[in-house]
């Protein structure tokens, strides 16, 4: 089973190391691959940069042009929490280009899934507003880029990042030809995503929340995956499935309050696996947002990317 990776040394470019979101995390990650000799069991698939009319499928044109002219100017912060640099703009391109070329690999069948080690990570960042460390929804424009250029009419995007995305939830909340389902901490930032946020419109039924309390296990989830996930996503039989992987639910993340370990993300991994395999011929994508302990979150991609791979 040929799976792709997405990574590009440019994506340390974006880096503030006080901040949890640096570009440590993907320095460790990368140095437990090649530990692990995965590297080479995997397929490269080189990042671009997306382009301005890409990021408008999502986001509005004054915005991009915002973000590029602070970056450019070399303001150090978007909001409280969302640092950028002189290279930030152009990292953010290249991290919604990465899942736009792991998008078009697994389509073009040149792989069977992709896992794409893009940062800064997207799903808190909507139409017109970054936030939580989040510049450009990478998922939510590679989404609708398959809509355009691969004429795809239903797309699943699976959240079990601890942080509700709802960035992600606001671009496709009235929209029933993308559906959305977000595992998240109760209450934690940014205080959305509760159950009764089901969509609007047409999109009503295509947006689920599940709210976990703080402490809740691999177990609980896998329930609510097990009985309420897995057969509504059988009745929408989507045509590609993306994952905002974050692994900051992990138990000993200093972000989190939840009771996961990385053995979880590999069984949430396999429910997916089996699932896509059901529904649309196995096509995956990944992509990193949240984890920030930069001990577990290695170990919690590798158990996510074996089971990726079907050990």
């Amino acid at each position: 089973m040929t799976i792709g990776l997405v990574y590009h040394p440019d994506y340390l470019k974006h880096d503030l190391k006080i901040h949890p979101e640096n570009a440590g995390r993907l320095r460790e990650i990368i140095k437990i691959l090649e530990k692990k000799r995965l590297m080479e069991k995997l397929r490269s698939i080189s990042p671009r940069r997306a382009t301005v009319e890409e990021l408008e499928y999502v986001h509005r044109s004054a915005y991009i042009h915002k973000v590029a002219s602070l970056c450019r100017e070399g303001k150090r912060r978007l909001d409280a929490d969302t640092y950028i640099s002189p290279f930030s703009f152009q990292v953010a391109l290249l991290a919604v280009g990465g899942l736009l070329s792991a998008a078009d690999a697994v389509i073009q069948g040149k792989v069977k899934s992709a896992l794409a080690l893009i940062r800064p990570p997207g799903h808190h960042a909507g139409p017109g507003k970054g936030m939580g460390f989040c510049l450009f929804n990478n998922v939510a424009v590679a989404a609708r880029y398959v809509q355009e250029r691969y004429h795809l009419k239903r797309v699943l995007i699976i959240d079990w990042d601890v942080h509700h995305g709802n960035g992600t939830q606001d671009i496709f909340y009235d929209d029933p030809s993308v559906f959305y389902v977000s595992f998240h901490q109760a209450s934690l930032f940014p205080g959305t995503g509760l159950v009764e946020e089901r969509g609007r419109g047409q999109g009503k039924g295509y947006n689920m929340n599940f709210p976990f309390p703080s402490g809740s296990t691999g177990k609980d989830y896998l329930d609510i995956f097990s009985r309420v996930l897995i057969p509504r996503v059988r009745e929408f039989v989507p045509e590609i499935i993306f994952i905002s992987a974050g692994f900051d639910g992990h138990k000993d993340d200093p972000l989190g309050g939840m009771n996961l370990t990385e053995e979880d993300f590999g069984k949430f991994t396999d429910l997916i696996r089996d699932m896509a395999e059901d529904v649309c011929e196995g096509k995956i994508i990944s992509a990193l947002e949240g984890g920030y302990n930069l001990r577990v979150l290695p170990l919690c991609i590798l158990a996510h990317l074996q089971s990726l791979r079907g050990e």
